[in-house]
């Protein structure tokens, strides 16, 4: 198969292919108008997030057989249009749960421990014990909404923490075990003392997270989101942060976000005018980083790896 390549990836799925009898072109740096042109030539698309793969482009992809996304989520290609014209869309969340699973705990035990202010207070010859008390992860009860791939991830690694683990998924069940309980939602805002979400972008979850669904949980909570950005409402975060109802966040991703990840630039934005982007970067309660929960150097490779996979089974 010719194989066009539209975003950079690790050279791993490239090697593979090419070793494997396919031909690969790389087209990272063509702008759309310039895909367009490319696309009824091949039967294969490698794609991260760069461009929306609408139906417009899919119907010009007369030969395209397949889509492979190299991450989890699928929001930027019309699965339902690629689906009606025959085109099998890949993706591998099985690549990066770990590095998600990973980071949601790194994010919290930052936040619990108060680590980034800490640190930074140190650095500037401040030595507060007292001011820098921090809170356990042991006992503390974890709703999961989202038990897919990097939910499940997510809460294997909380195991060792001795949490009570809750998990909701809509649409899988009979995943309880000796240490997870598969839950539903009433009792997760019943329960919870710290809420991580780990769903897709869909009509369904978009700002799923806001001040009413908030307002449903019977404690005060800690808010992990390494989902995406529009899953949680940022505006009616901090006022619920304000207010006393949510003790601190840790955000992986923002509502703010770019289509392209990589693109976005904060500094050149329009958020720095937003009061609530200004008081999440001055709060002490809150832990951001640039969409990075799946991007390390080990899933940045095992993804290849993944859909490599996936391709030679087609």
């Amino acid at each position: 198969m010719k194989i066009l390549f539209i975003d950079t990836v690790h050279p791993l799925l490239e090697i593979s292919l090419r070793n494997a009898g396919h031909i690969c072109v790389d087209a990272s740096d063509s702008n759309r108008e310039e895909l367009m042109e490319q696309i009824p030539s091949y039967e294969g698309l490698v794609i991260r997030s760069r461009i929306r793969i609408d139906r417009s482009f899919l119907e010009n992809a007369i030969r395209l057989k397949f889509i492979a996304r190299a991450g989890a989520g699928m929001e930027n290609i019309d699965v339902e249009a690629a689906n009606e014209l025959g085109i099998i869309c890949l993706n591998a969340p099985e690549g990066n749960r770990d590095a998600v699973g990973e980071q949601a705990i790194g994010m919290i035990l930052s936040l619990f421990n108060n680590l980034n202010a800490a640190d930074k207070q140190v650095r500037e010859g401040l030595w507060q014990r007292e001011a820098n008390r921090g809170h356990e992860l042991k006992d503390k009860v974890v709703g999961i909404i989202g038990f897919g791939n990097t939910g499940s991830a997510f809460a294997k690694k909380l195991q060792g923490f001795e949490c009570e683990i809750l998990a909701y998924d809509k649409y899988k069940s009979g995943f309880s075990n000796d240490f997870i309980t598969e839950s539903d939602l009433q009792k997760i805002y019943d329960k919870a003392d710290i809420l991580s979400l780990h769903i897709p972008l869909t009509d369904e979850t978009e700002f799923l997270v806001n001040e009413r669904f908030i307002r449903n949980f019977k404690k005060n909570i800690w808010i992990i989101n390494t989902s995406r950005g529009k899953c949680l409402r940022i505006d009616e975060l901090v006022y619920q942060m304000k207010e006393g109802k949510v003790l601190g966040a840790c955000l992986d991703v923002l509502e703010y976000e770019d289509l392209s990840f990589e693109k976005f630039d904060i500094r050149h934005s329009n958020i720095q005018k937003l009061d609530t982007w200004n008081y999440l970067i001055q709060s002490d309660r809150v832990i951001l980083s640039p969409h990075i929960a799946g991007w390390t150097f080990e899933s940045h490779e095992r993804i290849s790896a993944v859909l490599f996979e996936k391709i030679s089974k087609l």
